[in-house]
């Protein structure tokens, strides 16, 4: 071989090693950025090889790994997550799911006050045997207090509905009264309504029909062991979540499901304190209100003896969701 010859093989090899040193150092502040932005990736087989790239031109190397990384987990599960935390139910088993399995979440959307809330527009196609109510008529309220989380203030909360002369309506998750029996025996002695809200507080919406059957009976077992009694026929989905099907299966226990028309994001902190669940409810006060507030919190407690009292000013009473009718 010709000192030429030689030369220019030298060259070339010293060309191929340092267009692989450059690839490398373009690709890896990529490839660290998406191992940050994708766990998961990192692992995956498309993450480790470079000698693909390497062959291409530089200009291209640079932009060539982030697009396969960009089609890492967390593009797809972001939006089946946030569905999950925006409380609707559990979007990843909605892909084929038929019209009576698509998941809701309850709501209403206020008006004036005094004017009664529009509901959702799936309560259209509600038939006589989907036994559901959210809203009465005249000049009754209906409060129910949700007991599914932690049971703060009972004895306040008993004393302001027995000062008020008010009989309230109790939806209370078997976990807790097999916890504080004691606290269903009081209820029940105060002469309360007590209602099914399920053993465990879980969401139905992720539930078989075998599971929704015992979450029912195991909170009546519980309940007539306790009191002696039979529990009332009437339930509240938990978060309020539900589909057509659930509430069908429901219906054929011979349960009513009660929703709202007024509501509040009782379950965090309030700015105001007790001043916000007090403005909550009377701003939007209207005939046949179902009011919804829960008993783990604390702002409800303190200002449930003030709402008691104003609700009763307005020239309102106090009714049982038994009378009410879907």
């Amino acid at each position: 071989m010709t000192s030429i010859s030689k030369s220019a093989a030298l060259l070339i090899v010293l060309s191929a090693s340092l267009i692989g040193c450059a690839d490398k150092s373009l690709l890896s502040p990529d490839l660290s950025q998406a191992q940050n932005a994708a766990p998961q990736a990192t692992t995956s087989p498309a993450a480790t090889p470079t000698p693909k790239s390497t062959v291409k031109p530089i200009p291209t190397s640079q932009s060539t790994p982030v697009p396969s990384e960009t089609p890492k987990p967390t593009t797809a599960s972001e939006p089946t997550a946030t569905p999950k935390s925006a409380v609707v139910g559990n979007f990843s088993k909605t892909k084929s799911v038929t019209a009576d399995h698509v998941p809701y979440s309850w709501y209403y959307m206020k008006k004036k006050t005094g004017q009664v809330p529009d509901f959702p527009k799936e309560t259209k196609s509600f038939t006589a045997d989907q036994k559901a109510v959210w809203v009465g008529t005249g000049k009754k309220v209906y409060l129910t207090i949700d007991a599914g989380g932690p049971l703060i203030e009972v004895d306040l909360m008993l004393k302001s509905l027995k000062e008020n002369g008010v009989k309230a309506n109790f939806f209370i998750s078997g976990n807790n009264i097999k916890k504080n029996p004691d606290y269903l025996k009081k209820l029940v002695a105060d002469g309360h309504f007590i209602a099914n809200h399920t053993m465990t507080h879980n969401d139905f919406n992720d539930m078989s029909d075998d599971q929704i059957r015992k979450e029912i009976t195991d909170f009546e077992a519980l309940y007539k062991k306790i009191t002696g009694k039979e529990v009332e026929k009437y339930f509240r989905f938990p978060y309020g979540h539900y589909n057509l099907h659930n509430l069908n299966l429901v219906s054929s226990m011979g349960y009513t499901s009660v929703f709202w028309s007024t509501a509040m994001r009782d379950w965090e902190p309030r700015a105001n304190g007790a001043e916000d669940p007090y403005n909550d409810i009377m701003n939007n006060l209207h005939d046949g209100n179902v009011i919804l507030m829960h008993q783990g919190s604390l702002e409800n407690m303190q200002a449930l003896s003030r709402i008691c009292k104003e609700i009763k000013k307005k020239g309102y009473e106090f009714g049982i969701v038994s009378e009410l009718h879907s």
